[in-house]
């Protein structure tokens, strides 16, 4: 029971993360910031956000669609995938941190990262040993 409340503790935040995304370049105007006849660019820009967000939203969806579902293999494999996942972005906010504007925001970025991590960590320990 504990590998599943794990993982919801890391798949409903990471869910979260895929909707908002979905509005950041709106809310930062990124577009703005790119030369209007770079169609191109903006096209690229907008699918990959897109992408993006929608792999999180389902990431963290098949995540608690595996954890109740009894299939533990494919648990496993989906928790792996996470922690990879969250591991990279920790090490990139490490290296080229995001929110350096506000060191609340630039940290509070780096510990929702982490603590995501450790959920899915922990529930991918719990779930190979139980």
């Amino acid at each position: 029971m504990l590998f599943k409340i794990l993982a919801l503790a890391g798949s409903i935040p990471m869910i979260g993360f895929g909707i908002w995304h979905f509005f950041v370049p709106r809310i930062w105007s990124w577009y703005s910031y790119i030369k209007p006849e770079a169609t191109e660019l903006v096209a690229s820009v907008r699918a990959v956000n897109f992408f993006f967000s929608f792999s999180l939203v389902l990431i963290g969806a098949a995540n608690i669609i595996f954890a109740f579902s009894g299939q533990r293999s494919a648990l496993i494999v989906m928790l792996a995938l996470s922690c990879l996942l969250w591991a990279a972005r920790i090490v990139l906010q490490l290296v080229y941190p995001q929110g350096s504007m506000n060191p609340a925001l630039q940290y509070g970025m780096l510990a929702a990262f982490i603590i995501i991590f450790a959920c899915f960590a922990a529930s991918l320990v719990t779930t190979i040993y139980s």
